[in-house]
């Protein structure tokens, strides 16, 4: 049986995250870097920045939907058919996600992860929401 984390190791709660300036404010970072490294033609780092895209705006229906159309450019242009078939059934499958409401927190939408695994927050993620929340 697993212990419980200590207070300072546990995930924050999503709901005390989500929508807030924080989130928002890392949501347009990520969106901004996205496209920077997509204009350089960097796509393994558009597709690095699209996964912080996916994980902040999987719970709005456009930014979610949006990051995987991005992704399957991206994928695209790497020649990566396993990301662009993977991107097809994903943009298939967002607005059943929606309706369902089986949005697995902390996903990063990329092909290699199942839709509906649930991943922990990548721990850069976390520090720089952590930092925000507590200059808000």
């Amino acid at each position: 049986m697993s212990q419980p984390q200590p207070q300072s190791q546990q995930q924050p709660q999503p709901q005390r995250l989500f929508r807030s300036d924080a989130w928002q404010q890392a949501l347009q970072q990520a969106w901004q870097d996205a496209r920077s490294a997509y204009q350089q033609q960097d796509y393994q780092q558009c597709l690095r920045q699209l996964e912080l895209v996916h994980i902040l705006g999987q719970q709005q229906f456009w930014p979610h939907l949006h990051s995987h159309w991005w992704m399957l450019k991206a994928g695209w242009r790497l020649k990566d058919w396993r990301e662009v078939r993977g991107q097809w059934l994903r943009l298939l499958l967002t607005p059943l996600g929606h309706l369902s409401g089986r949005l697995p927190l902390g996903n990063n939408g990329r092909a290699r992860v199942h839709p509906l695994q649930p991943q922990p927050l990548p721990a850069e993620l976390l520090a720089k929401l952590q930092a925000a929340a507590k200059r808000h």
